[in-house]
């Protein structure tokens, strides 16, 4: 009998596959792609959201085995919806169910890749109440997941998780459990078309992860450095909060759409208070974006959410992640730079650019180029004065420093012909550091001409590339080159980056797991590293929101957004970047602490805020929560933008010819009981701004007040933006909010 069962299963499951193998298959190609099934709620307790999903997959299929084959996952635990593998005509019957807020197909998004919190002023002790308050905040860290056996994350002096903790610590290869500092770690990796070959582990492959990670919140580390540069005090903004581990992101495959939408799941239904996503991709529609849709609901759970701005900077429009419920996170310099030095063999010095850990043995070694050190065959191709693969004679790069035209990775083919350096050109220098394999630097093209002149006017020309040191620079903080720009596209009147943070050359915590260089051939490993990009930038405002919360801790996330938006330092736009590219300016979490003034967002102020955007009252409804809604149950907002948004922005049409804006904006006295702010602006000579009352008075805590600005004059020449500064100051705070105007290219 069970020899019959066991046979019966056999054929039904072969007729399974081969069904399924039919369907999916199409001249030779997977026809069967993964989606995600957005359904805003969870539904009530008496109905099983997975047994709603199955039956929806049945309906749209129109076969129960091939609809139970094809689900992914079922999303339940915060909010409702499923993954799965769909023909676009299911996708299609899918999302014309009413109880679907969208459906959109899973796509794969990437990562945007010690001195900074000094630079921001911040103390490296707490106080003993502080402490004890920061030690019960929990930061979920979405990214490549975490190594643990570093100093950043040990957990002496920590007791027991708080009570509120729910979530767990999944155990895999290379990571033996949490502690008391990591709380939880889990990992995500549901779509099993696309499988990380390697094993399924919470442990960080990458080093990214626990670079963000220890940024927000890795314990004080003495004499940490990255081959003993930068050497220093290694530490997080919010040094004694907790961390939870989400890994989302792999090796070669990136970060799915479906792991990012179920690490938000498990996130909000854990107990984190505040979530960091140093990940993006294209903008989309607020329903076909995973990112905007797991914040909306952490936002409805008062969790803070802050994501990168992105790295495709400095072209304008390249920002990412700009719901308006996230804070959007742009990346600046600091007040220290990376310096490499090449010496020649008569004397002369120039510097360069490089994360260059080596110490060379020899004082001086031969010097050659890429056009001496050609193979000269008429079978290579590519540009040897570039040092491109396959054009140069390997004895005659063997033992040498190699000058290289341009800047492309030339250290790794210098490195096969076993070279002993390379200098790489560039028309400017970055102002982030890249780490060559071998001895190696960028230098300016003025400065090549001058080592190739050397080159081909002596006999023996020599040089040396000495390891980088670190000096000081003055004129921070500046928006770094790589940086994402504004304008975004998806609610144009929304200023987006909103703030911006230090994100080049910041020496953290890293994976032992990965070569400092992240290539496999490299040996070098570390357990800190120096990164750069908007992903270190965002976990320091993931840590200053964390600290602001240790003094605010019922504060709603917009609350927490004013403040560190409204207290920001200014950043000098005339040096690399634009207005559209700092925000708010540098954030400075001792004085977010104490801000003054808030500029506060209800959910209820965002679906308002949605419905003047032409969001349609069904989608609206479910994400809300709330049954039977429509946009005429909200008063419908006021002003150019309809958001009690901290800073004002008005987007214009390349046809407008004058400038009519109007911002109605709320503020809440969290300062002194009783006090008086006046109106300070900063104008510009594009624009007139009047702001009505000009003189807000409070007698008690918490109270609020209404102003209205009105921005009028002619329209700004296309595509430059144009900026003021709106200040309210009772001589105690200054509130600051950022007034900009950009007009589209005809």
């Amino acid at each position: 009998m069970r020899t019959l069962q066991n046979l019966l299963v056999i054929v039904l499951s072969t007729y399974v596959v081969a069904t399924l193998a039919q369907e999916t298959t199409q001249d030779g190609f997977d026809a069967r792609k993964p989606y995600i099934v957005y359904m805003g709620e969870l539904p009530g307790a008496e109905t099983s959201a997975m047994a709603r999903h199955h039956n929806l997959l049945v309906q749209a299929i129109g076969d129960e085995e091939i609809a139970r084959a094809s689900r992914i996952h079922s999303y339940g635990r915060t909010f409702n919806g499923f993954a799965a593998r769909l023909l676009p005509h299911e996708a299609k019957a899918l999302a014309e169910e009413d109880s679907v807020v969208s459906v959109f197909p899973n796509t794969m998004r990437k990562l945007h890749t010690t001195r900074s919190w000094d630079f921001l002023g911040l103390p490296i002790k707490l106080k003993k109440g502080d402490a004890q308050i920061q030690s019960n905040i929990i930061v979920g860290v979405l990214d490549t997941g975490i190594y643990l056996d570093g100093p950043s994350f040990n957990d002496t002096g920590y007791g027991p998780p708080p009570s509120k903790w729910k979530g767990k610590c999944v155990k895999g290869d290379n990571f033996k459990g949490c502690n008391n500092k990591v709380i939880g770690a889990k990992y995500f990796n549901l779509d099993s078309n696309h499988p990380w070959r390697g094993k399924l582990s919470p442990v960080d492959d990458e080093g990214h992860g626990t670079h963000t990670a220890s940024t927000i919140a890795g314990i004080p580390v003495q004499g940490a450095s990255i081959y003993g540069i930068a050497k220093g005090t290694a530490r997080g903004g919010a040094p004694m909060s907790r961390i939870a581990v989400y890994k989302v992101c792999w090796p070669f495959n990136g970060c799915s759409d479906i792991d990012m939408l179920a690490a938000f799941d498990e996130a909000i239904a854990d107990g984190v208070d505040l979530i960091s996503i140093s990940i993006g991709g294209p903008s989309k529609s607020f329903w076909e974006d995973p990112i905007a849709i797991g914040s909306f609901h952490a936002m409805k759970k008062g969790i803070f959410v802050s994501c990168s701005a992105g790295n495709d900077g400095p072209s304008e429009g390249t920002v990412q992640n700009v719901a308006p419920w996230v804070t959007t996170v742009a990346a600046n310099t600091i007040d220290r730079k990376l310096k490499t030095v090449v010496k020649l063999g008569n004397g002369k010095r120039f510097s360069g650019n490089a994360l260059n850990t080596y110490t060379l043995k020899k004082q001086m070694y031969p010097l050659t180029s890429g056009t001496l050190a050609s193979n000269k065959s008429e079978n290579s191709y590519g540009n040897a004065s570039a040092c491109d693969s396959s054009t140069l004679n390997a004895d005659k790069v063997k033992g040498r420093i190699v000058y290289c035209l341009g800047s492309s990775g030339q250290d790794f083919t210098i490195q096969r012909l076993q070279g002993a350096g390379t200098l790489m050109t560039q028309y400017e220098l970055e102002d982030y550091a890249y780490s060559p394999v071998i001895p190696g630097t960028g230098i300016l093209v003025k400065d090549g001409i001058k080592i190739d002149q050397y080159i081909n006017s002596t006999k023996n020309p020599m040089a040396v590339i000495y390891k980088t040191r670190t000096v000081k620079t003055p004129d921070a903080p500046n928006i770094a080159s790589f940086s994402a720009r504004g304008p975004q596209r998806i609610t144009p009147n929304i200023l987006k980056p909103d703030i911006s943070a230090p994100g080049i050359n910041i020496l953290a915590a890293y994976s032992r797991l990965a070569s400092i260089s992240g290539d496999p051939e490299d040996k070098r490993f570390s357990l800190f590293n120096m990164m750069s990009g908007t992903s270190m930038a965002c976990p320091h405002v993931t840590a200053a929101a964390a600290f602001v919360k240790s003094f605010h801790p019922d504060w709603s996330p917009a609350a927490i957004k004013s403040a560190l938006m409204t207290t920001a330092t200014a950043i000098n736009t005339r040096v690399g970047g634009n207005k559209l590219g700092t925000g708010a300016g540098q954030v400075n979490p001792k004085k977010a602490a104490h801000p003054g003034l808030i500029y506060d967002i209800t959910v209820d102020d965002y679906i308002s805020f949605l419905c003047k955007q032409g969001y349609n009252s069904t989608n609206i409804g479910i994400l809300g929560g709330k049954k039977n809604v429509s946009c005429s149950d909200y008063k419908p907002p006021r002003g150019t933008d309809g958001l009690n948004y901290p800073s004002m922005h008005l987007h214009q049409q390349a046809n407008d010819t004058s400038v009519k804006a109007v911002f109605y904006r709320r503020v809440t006295n969290v300062g002194y009981g009783s006090s008086v702010y006046k109106v300070k602006l900063i104008m510009s000579k594009f624009f007139s701004i009047r702001v009505t009352p000009s003189t807000l008075k409070f007698t008690r805590s918490h109270q609020k007040r209404s102003f209205k600005v009105v921005v009028s004059g002619g329209t700004p020449t296309a595509g430059v933006p144009v900026s003021a500064l709106l200040e309210w100051d009772d001589h105690k705070h200054s509130v600051r909010s950022l007034i900009t105007l950009y007009k589209d290219p005809s």
